[in-house]
């Protein structure tokens, strides 16, 4: 089973390669990163929450989180959210808003322990560079010690904490992320055609 910190490996592909591989077909990103012929893929639980802050960036992400609930039937979406924060300048007085995303550590930690206590996966694959994580890991190894957990760090990041924690650590390699791309339109249940954002075309 795979868990994907959305922002964690949203910011790490625009730091590194731009906005030309956000069109992510998970489910198959998932598939290409297990050992062949011998790991199956349970699921892919993907935590993330809905861009408040920006219309244009909204769009583009329910596109997204649509095309890969048509096209991937293992993957799961799993909505975190947005804090609103007022900060301000104190020599000026101004003051602007700001949006913090919330709750996805948490999600994250909670669905690895109750995945591995319901035994629904053999290995955890986690899909991170965020050492916040270390605590739900070493939870888990103490309640469930057969499981393994493995992590994946997506491009541009890395943790060796998170690294010491597992049982074993890989960076995800562009080659994977550019094969592992959606169909640049991707047909809804409803019929509604959900095209890649032209922001996103690769150039």
């Amino acid at each position: 089973m795979v868990f994907v910190d959305g922002f964690n490996l949203y910011h790490g592909l625009k730091d590194k390669h731009g906005r030309r591989y956000h069109w992510l077909d998970l489910e198959a990103l998932a598939t290409s990163l297990l050992k062949e012929h011998w790991q199956t893929l349970t699921g892919v639980m993907y935590f993330t929450a809905r861009v408040r802050n920006d219309t244009g960036s909204l769009q583009r992400q329910s596109i997204y989180l649509d095309a890969l609930e048509a096209h991937c039937p293992k993957v799961k979406i799993v909505d975190g959210r947005f804090q609103e924060k007022v900060r301000g300048c104190k020599r000026c007085g101004s003051t602007w808003t700001v949006y913090e995303e919330k709750e996805t550590d948490v999600s994250i930690a909670i669905a690895l322990l109750e995945h591995g206590i319901k035994d629904d996966f053999d290995v955890a694959l986690i899909i991170s560079g965020d050492s916040d994580l270390c605590p739900a890991v070493r939870a888990l190894k103490r309640v469930c010690p057969d499981k393994r957990v493995v992590v994946a760090f997506p491009p541009a990041r890395w943790s060796h904490d998170l690294k010491l924690a597992v049982t074993a650590a890989f960076p995800i390699g562009v080659a994977k992320i550019r094969q592992a791309q959606l169909p640049l339109e991707v047909v809804a249940g409803d019929g509604l055609i959900l095209r890649r954002p032209e922001r996103w075309v690769e150039r």
